[in-house]
Parts: structure tokens; sequence; C-alpha cells
């Protein structure tokens, strides 16, 4: 034990550590005494290793569940772009996201379950795409039609579907829903400029002005640049809310 803690003993014990001086049990009773402040030491270190090996496994396990199924929604999504809703089974996805049909069962249970998820999933990746500076109509008109250009024959698609799936219809009237929102809060200042007895009338008009089906007829139908039809968009606007004239 002298060879694994040598810094512990005093050389004037050692020197008189014989049979029956009193020194053998002073020396043993101080090194016992630092032995077992040692293992214990020891003992609440080893335990403090555990637990922060136990915890970091538990992060980094939830991290992985988190990331597998941000997959498996990614790959829904991305899927919705592609094909009709009906269309979509468990093994596109799974191949798509790189897991088993098992692994999106354990974390969803059901299609229906694993179709809310998506739903939500694909409501927050709109929101944030289409976060636009308030008042501000060159970078609203921009931001709607980035998001158009990602999305636009996505939700074209989803549109076709609504009239015979209660599911998709659900996700477009929300989607409208969304729209509307969104151009009362970004055109709010322009609005507030008008009397509050025909902002109604200017929201839904502003509303059509960014709708998908517009971007369609300049983008799709038209086959007009990118930066000409913004600039059609922004006539659109400018005419909408300039304020009528008064009679004379």
């Amino acid at each position: 034990m002298a060879k694994s803690n040598p810094r512990r003993l005093d050389p004037v014990h050692v020197r008189t550590n014989r049979p029956g001086a009193h020194g053998r049990y002073v020396l043993r009773e101080r090194y016992l005494i630092v032995i077992a402040i040692d293992t214990k030491t020891i003992l609440v270190s080893i335990s403090d290793d555990v637990k922060s090996t136990r915890a970091y496994r538990m992060q980094a396990r939830a991290a992985g569940v988190v990331q597998t199924r941000q997959r498996i929604l990614r790959a829904a999504f991305d899927l919705s772009h592609e094909k009709m809703s009906l269309e979509i089974v468990f093994t596109d996805i799974a191949e798509r996201a790189g897991v088993s049909v098992q692994t999106i069962l354990r974390h969803f249970g059901s299609r229906d379950r694993l179709l809310d998820a998506v739903a939500a999933f694909a409501r927050r990746e709109i929101a944030q795409e289409r976060v636009a500076p308030i008042g501000d109509v060159d970078a609203a008109v921009r931001v709607i039609f980035d998001h158009y250009e990602r999305r636009g024959d996505a939700v074209l698609r989803f549109l076709g579907q609504e009239s015979f799936d209660e599911r998709i219809r659900q996700v477009t009237e929300r989607g409208r829903s969304m729209h509307r929102d969104w151009v009362e809060r970004v055109f709010a200042p322009q609005l507030a400029a008008h009397p509050a007895r025909d902002r109604a009338a200017l929201t839904d008009l502003l509303g059509v002005a960014t709708d998908v089906y517009t971007w369609k007829l300049l983008r799709r139908d038209r086959a007009l640049g990118l930066q000409s039809a913004r600039a059609r968009v922004r006539q659109l606007i400018t005419a909408i809310m300039s304020k009528p004239r008064e009679a004379p």
C-alpha cells in the first residue's frame, strides 16, 4: 500500500516501525485513515462519473429520437410536393427518411397521426418562409414570390385534392386563413391609412394580389420572368392601396 501512496508516509514513523513500537500503530492508523478517505473519494468520483455518463447517454438518445422524428416529418413533407396524399405510403417515407416502417410506427402510431404531425410541421415551415417586414411592399412581394417559387406547385396540387380528400381540405382551409392573417399583418400600416369600413374589402384585394393563383397566372400561364411577375404584383398592390379621389 505504501507504493500506491508514498507521499502519505512519514519517514520518522517508518524508521520506528518494529514490533511493539508505538510508532507502528500511529503509522498504521494514519495510513488507514488516508486509505479510507481515498477510497471514499474514489467511490464518489466513480459514482459521479457513472451519473454523468448516464445523463450524457440519455441526452444523446433523446437528441437521436428528435432527429429521427424530424427526418420522418421532412421526408413525408417533401413527398407531398411530389405525389398526391393518397399515393404516399409508409415504405416511401421510410426509404426517403432512411428508417424502417416499424420506426415510423413507433414514433407516430398510425398514418393519421403521422399526417397530423406533418401538417403541423408544414405550418411551422411555411410560416417561417413567409416572414416579411411589416409595411414593406417590395419585401413582402419578394418573400411571397420566393415562397411560391419553392412551394407553389405543391400548393396547387393540394388545392386540386381538396374536393375529394377531407384531410387535404382541412390543410388548405388553414392555408387560406394563414394567408389572410399574413396580409393583415404585413400590410397593416397601409390598411390603417384607410377608413375602417374599407379595410375588409382592401384585405380581400391584397389577398388576391398575393395569392398562389396570381403567381400561377403570371409565372406558369403567362410564363413571365420572376422580376416581371413581381413588378406586376407591386403595381396591383399600389393600385389597390391608392386612396380614391374624392368627388368634386
